[in-house]
């Protein structure tokens, strides 16, 4: 079981002149289901190297009892420097993809054309992708080999409207992913804020929150089983 998993390479939360990038809980929780399921893991990244991690989440509030094995674990943190970048990697070579979210794929991943080729390939494959938290905002520009969204008419999810006003970004971010998803088509499902809400469709996985990336990778294991 060969899983890609690819993170995020901007750094800057919009005009704010504050840092964003990957949320670590979003990529802690999901890298260790993964990993104690047998995948052999490999991380890409737009810029490859060392994606920047939002400060916010390795604050005391928002860790976890993954994010504090990651904080030990010296294997995971030279993998994690050392992501190849993006446009080097093949989906060819893997069995499936996960998108670990935070802010900052809002702004790359989400108009990226390589990750939106690797994400079509994978489909086009029957090869199952996995996104969670902001990390749905990368199937903005996705499309089925009709052309219509890949979203369209899929059961979805991702981090809500009402989650982004309670940390006070709804005016920073470029687009609103529940906005977004339900734009695309997507039939478009919610839990409580910062509940556990994880949603297959079909090779499409994804996400609500942070709380929901172990869930959402759990998923993607399903899928391959």
């Amino acid at each position: 079981m060969n899983i890609l998993m690819v993170l995020t390479s901007h750094d800057r939360l919009g005009d704010t002149g504050e840092k964003t990038g990957f949320w670590l809980e979003e990529f802690a929780a999901p890298y260790y289901v993964l990993k104690e399921a047998g995948a052999a893991i490999t991380l890409a990244s737009p810029k490859g190297g060392q994606p920047p991690l939002d400060p916010k989440s390795n604050d005391e509030s928002a860790k976890t009892a993954e994010t504090r094995r990651f904080e030990g674990d010296d294997e995971a943190k030279a993998l994690l420097a050392t992501t190849h970048r993006l446009d080097t990697v093949s989906i060819a070579d893997f069995d499936a993809v996960f998108y670990p979210g935070g802010h900052g794929p809002l702004w790359d991943l989400a108009e990226d054309a390589t990750s939106r080729a690797l994400i079509e390939g994978a489909i086009a494959a029957n090869k199952p992708v996995a996104a969670v938290c902001h990390a749905p905002g990368v199937l903005r520009h996705v499309k089925n080999a009709d052309g219509s969204p890949l979203v369209a008419g899929k059961k979805v999810t991702g981090f809500t409207n009402t989650e982004e006003a309670a940390v006070g970004l709804t005016d920073v971010v470029p687009f609103l992913v529940e906005d977004m998803l339900k734009e695309q088509g997507g039939i478009y499902s919610k839990t409580g804020d910062w509940g556990v809400h994880v949603l297959r469709d079909g090779l499409l996985i994804t996400g609500q929150n942070p709380a929901s990336s172990a869930a959402a990778a759990q998923e993607l294991v399903k899928a391959l089983g």
